[in-house]
C-alpha cells in the first residue's frame, strides 16, 4: 500500500539524509504516517466516509481477495467479479488534509 501511495504522490517522500559520520537514510514521509487498530466492519465504515468525501482524499485500500490470490491477474478477476458490499478489507491508507483524515479516524487506537 505504501508503493501504491508512493507512486501516486512522489512528492511525499522528502530527500534522503547523511547523519554525521556520511551514513546514508533514505527519505521518509514527510506527513507522518500514523498505524492504527480497526476490525473489517469499521474499515468498511471509515472507507465510505472516506469516498463520500470525493477527491478531497486519496484512498488505498488492501481487500482480502489480494492477500489470498497468489497472482496478480487472478486478484483483478476475482475483484471484477465482487461487488464492493462484498469485499473485506485488511487495511486501509488514507492521505489527504489532516482535519478530515482525524475526523474520520480519530477514534480509532494506535496498533500494538
Amino acid at each position: 500500500m505504501s508503493a501504491t501511495v508512493g507512486k501516486i504522490l512522489p512528492d511525499m517522500v522528502g530527500h534522503d539524509g547523511k547523519d554525521a559520520s556520511g551514513g546514508r537514510h533514505p527519505g521518509l514521509p514527510w506527513a507522518g504516517c500514523s498505524i492504527l487498530a480497526a476490525d473489517a466492519d469499521t474499515l468498511r465504515a471509515v472507507r465510505a466516509r472516506a469516498a463520500a468525501q470525493g477527491d478531497e482524499l486519496l484512498i488505498v485500500d488492501m481487500p482480502q481477495l489480494a492477500q489470498t490470490s497468489r497472482v496478480y491477474d487472478e486478484y483483478l478477476d476475482r475483484l471484477s467479479d465482487t461487488g464492493s458490499e462484498e469485499l473485506t478489507y485488511c487495511a486501509l491508507s488514507l492521505v489527504g488534509p489532516r482535519n478530515r483524515i482525524d475526523k474520520l479516524v480519530g477514534k480509532l487506537s494506535l496498533l500494538r
